[in-house]
């Protein structure tokens, strides 16, 4: 029997969701049963009634899914899949920095950890950044963390200067920068260029990017697009889809290094184990859960 039809067998038996972020490993993306970025994974979670839910993705995607969902059983099949970004910044970190701008709102990507996200007023992802930080009140400071080229790129599109950001970054995506995007432009002269946020070279090299878009908003805009190229400033997980989804177009890496090494973490074998031995089970505290949950539903309604 082949891992891809064992773990089907081993979803039916535990009555299990398997959830993928777009940058793993192409397999393991055929073999779920969704598919996309950390916004609509989350509110796939929340509408499954299934009692148990793999999470092909890396560990505060999981976390998040633990507390939206307390009451069913979160599986991480590799407890490795961690984050940098997330782990730039610390739940003790933020309360320091809060000290220091009393009553600023805070807004945290949902790149953090459930301990951070506890301490937060917003949670947000890069397809409702803008969204969420523009309904805040015009007068109150905010304290946007832990991704300073999102948070660039926020500032920029909502043209508020009173958004203070932590120095945080995803090293993936901070290393696509202008030099590299110069590069691509000179050897695709045709070719639109569409960035995420996070890239280093989307906030200081505007002008050179066609779109910045979010992981999902690049999904859709592959599904649309005529063009005969696209050069795809991300981490290349997600091209995978795009040329499944739209054979027609040519999609090209940016940069073919951009790997994150945490999301190419989980293989199909760790999910058929994940499921056969209901391994490893992310839980997070109740009080945690209780304080993270307002600010992760903010995020899921924007």
């Amino acid at each position: 029997m082949s891992l891809e039809a064992e773990i089907v067998r081993w979803k039916e038996k535990r009555h299990a969701l398997l959830l993928a972020h777009n940058y793993q490993v192409p397999e393991v993306q055929d073999a779920a049963d969704f598919v996309g970025d950390s916004l609509y994974l989350s509110r796939q979670a929340v509408a499954s009634e299934a009692p148990v839910i793999c999470f092909a993705g890396v560990r505060f995607m999981a976390e998040t899914a633990k507390i939206l969902n307390p009451e069913k059983t979160i599986l991480l099949p590799d407890l490795a899949a961690g984050c940098t970004l997330a782990d730039s910044i610390t739940a003790e970190q933020l309360r320091t920095w809060k000290s220091e701008h009393p009553g600023a709102v805070v807004v945290s990507y949902v790149n953090t950890s459930a301990e951070v996200k506890a301490e937060s007023d917003y949670c947000c992802t890069s397809s409702n950044a803008v969204r969420i930080v523009a309904q805040i009140p015009a007068d109150k400071e905010i304290l946007f963390l832990p991704d300073m080229f999102l948070g660039e790129w926020v500032k920029k599109s909502t043209g508020r200067s009173n958004v203070h950001l932590w120095a945080g970054d995803c090293p993936v995506h901070a290393k696509l920068r202008p030099e590299t995007l110069s590069r691509a432009r000179a050897e695709h002269p045709g070719a639109q260029v569409i960035a995420h946020p996070e890239c280093g070279c989307g906030t200081q090299v505007l002008p050179m990017v066609d779109k910045v878009l979010s992981t999902d908003g690049m999904m859709r805009f592959a599904q649309t697009t005529h063009d005969a190229e696209v050069i795809v400033a991300t981490e290349v997980g997600i091209l995978h889809r795009m040329r499944r989804d739209n054979p027609t177009t040519k999609f090209l890496a940016l940069d073919e290094g951009a790997i994150c090494p945490f999301m190419k973490q989980i293989d199909l074998t760790d999910v058929r184990d994940s499921l056969a031995e209901m391994r490893f089970q992310i839980d997070v505290p109740a009080e945690t859960i209780r304080r993270a949950r307002l600010p992760l539903e903010r995020m899921i309604a924007s």
